[in-house]
């Protein structure tokens, strides 16, 4: 029998206390992060509560992954049109990387530009190399197709309905009609139908920028741990997205933000959803790996990448479980 002391022994526990550690690291559960319901920040119609990692579940710094807002201002990554016709490939855009680092690009986020503007259908990791690649993509701009491709630009996210509605049915008309139907509810003036029309309105702007000075405001004084966060709206969670780090989360928080505040400018309500309920709904997410699946099947998406759970995102326009 060996004794505690031996070689053997401590290499052994060496090699089972490390391999614990980096399993419980590949996910976003209670075992690596939790929710700060001491830190949330509240303005005016939106309450939003941090999520952190745990200390002592950190991750490697700076994987090189950079989030495609990212990549577009730095020319890692070019977007063109695949087809050429209203009828050739228009649920498919084309990347090409120029760097030496993989390109991180999330579902629900809003390429502007092209023949018509688009949003990623899913969560894509792009490895860089020298040939074409091609991420699925929906149209957020129903009566535009331009005879001449515009250059592409970054969008930020869609909202949580707007993205509720793709995860949920990944239908076109589905996605046309939401977006035209937050077209009426805003009273945005528009030719094309387009999504991003909002951000042509200078009262939303004004509004959405006091939102969005405020929260940017809280998180650049907080601790720079958080990797998520769950937002509140009336007596509704909109929504939660969680990254497997902060070097994912800080770069596209900007983005984050401003697709969460478009849901609250234009459907919000004063908050009065208690901490309990959302500590149920928090609950059922990160309590484990198989609540989590459960949880995310139609409330959300999970993106793992070699086994790691990269990001978790949810959506609701319910009032949570009582």
């Amino acid at each position: 029998m060996y004794k505690k002391n031996c070689p053997i022994v401590k290499f052994l526990l060496t090699i089972c206390l490390f391999l614990f550690v980096v399993s419980a690291a590949a996910q976003i559960t209670y075992e690596t992060c939790f929710v700060d319901y001491d830190s949330a920040w509240q303005f005016r119609n939106l309450k939003i509560i941090p999520i952190r990692r745990k200390p002592g579940m950190g991750i490697p710094p700076q994987r090189g992954i950079v989030p495609l807002n990212q990549a577009l201002k730095q020319g890692l990554v070019t977007v063109t049109e695949r087809g050429t016709t209203s009828f050739e490939n228009v649920h498919w855009l084309r990347f090409n990387t120029h760097g030496k680092v993989p390109v991180y690009i999330a579902g629900g986020e809003i390429i502007a530009g092209g023949r018509q503007d688009r949003m990623i259908v899913r969560d894509t990791i792009l490895q860089p190399m020298e040939k074409d690649q091609y991420v699925p993509v929906m149209c957020v701009e129903e009566q535009r197709w331009s005879e001449k491709e515009k250059k592409f630009g970054y969008g930020n996210f869609a909202n949580k309905q707007l993205r509720k509605v793709l995860d949920s049915t990944g239908n076109q008309v589905s996605i046309w009609r939401e977006v035209d139907r937050q077209l009426l509810a805003g009273a945005f003036k528009n030719k094309t139908l387009s999504y991003l029309s909002r951000y042509e309105d200078k009262k939303y702007l004004a509004v959405e920028d006091e939102y969005f000075r405020f929260f940017m405001g809280k998180f650049a004084k907080t601790d720079s741990n958080v990797i998520g966060f769950v937002a509140i709206t009336g007596d509704k969670i909109i929504g939660t997205d969680i990254f497997d780090g902060t070097d994912l989360f800080y770069p596209q928080l900007d983005p984050l933000l401003h697709g969460y505040i478009d849901d609250v400018v234009t459907a919000g309500l004063p908050v009065r959803l208690a901490d309990p309920p959302v500590k149920r709904y928090m609950d059922r997410l990160l309590k484990d790996e198989k609540s989590q699946e459960e949880f995310v099947k139609d409330k959300g998406k999970i993106f793992r990448d070699g086994g790691r759970v990269i990001h978790v995102n949810t959506y609701t326009k319910e009032t949570p479980v009582p």
